[in-house]
């Protein structure tokens, strides 16, 4: 094997509606490591592949909602296989994009896969957490369900590149929502790449839409958009989080907002997540149902 052959430098591309389009603009940025040294060139998306990611979202929510949440289970677990498969990859990128060492981007990225099987086994049993019958006076049924929200944008944390960036995806997606995810701005090259194991999961095109670029340049469009339903701050500061607020008030959009812990450290990911983010994006429906006349022994069976 000849010592001269060039090397094959990737190219990372967003990942929008199960595909992997270039941005529609054309124009790229340079991601550096944490020593300021060129990793690859990221795509700078648009207000247009914003646009385009909703759109894309919206077309598989009704399936991606519409399925058992067994077989969302499933499905998300067969995702956390393929991150396995893929860990050396993921070690590497996560290593230069946080600074860390090989041995400790590893523990990262094994506390990301195991918090995504994690998410992943919640998918059905969520429900009877927060769902239930409820006790009425009258003959009357009256059950309560959770029911997912809609599309999510969701802008991931700028510091935590793997393990934050599943923790505020795979509850999203878990509970039966489709999701437009802006990457971190500095770190990118994870996320994109987990556009590639998500594409070639049995995750259906455009439940997850992944997008590089500036945070406030994506996320202000998402905000003010009509056919988003809800929106997580995380990944944004104080005066990006206020503006974003505002203009997701205009269809009433819910909103999770950035917890003080969420961008500290890395460290603060690694703590139990508890069900806040699966409930986040949950509406509850609520049915009343007669139960027939009763009789002499309290049944009408």
């Amino acid at each position: 094997m000849s010592d001269n052959r060039l090397s094959v430098f990737k190219t990372y591309k967003l990942y929008v509606g199960g595909k992997f389009p270039r941005s529609e603009s054309g124009r790229v940025y340079e991601v550096t490591d944490s020593k300021g040294k060129w990793l690859a060139n990221a795509p700078r998306s648009s207000r247009k592949d914003a646009r385009d990611a909703v759109v894309a979202a919206r077309k598989a929510f009704g399936g991606w909602s519409g399925a058992t949440a067994y077989n969302r289970g499933q499905i998300l677990y067969r995702v956390a296989e393929m991150l396995e498969g893929r860990k050396e990859q993921f070690v590497r990128e996560v290593a230069d994009a946080e600074g860390l060492s090989k041995s400790k981007a590893a523990a990262v990225v094994d506390a990301a896969i195991d918090r995504w099987v994690w998410y992943a086994g919640w998918t059905d049993k969520i429900g009877q957490v927060v769902g239930g019958a409820n006790p009425v006076a009258g003959p009357f049924f009256n059950l309560s369900t959770p029911e997912p929200t809609g599309v999510v944008a969701v802008l991931a944390p700028q510091k935590s590149s793997f393990l934050g960036l599943v923790s505020v995806i795979a509850p999203v997606i878990a509970t039966g929502n489709t999701a437009v995810v802006i990457a971190s701005a500095d770190s990118p090259l994870p996320a994109l790449s987990l556009g590639e194991v998500l594409a070639t999961s049995d995750l259906p095109g455009g439940v997850v839409n992944i997008l590089s670029g500036g945070t406030a340049e994506i996320a202000t469009p998402l905000a003010s958009h009509q056919d988003v339903n809800a929106i997580d701050l995380t990944g944004a500061d104080a005066a990006l989080a206020k503006e974003l607020e505002i203009a997701a008030a205009d269809n009433l959009k819910r909103v999770l907002r950035a917890q003080a812990t969420d961008e500290d450290s890395g460290s603060d990911w690694s703590a139990d997540p508890g069900t806040h983010r699966l409930t986040a994006f949950l509406e509850t429906k609520t049915v009343w149902h007669p139960t027939g006349a009763l009789g002499v022994s309290g049944s009408s069976y």
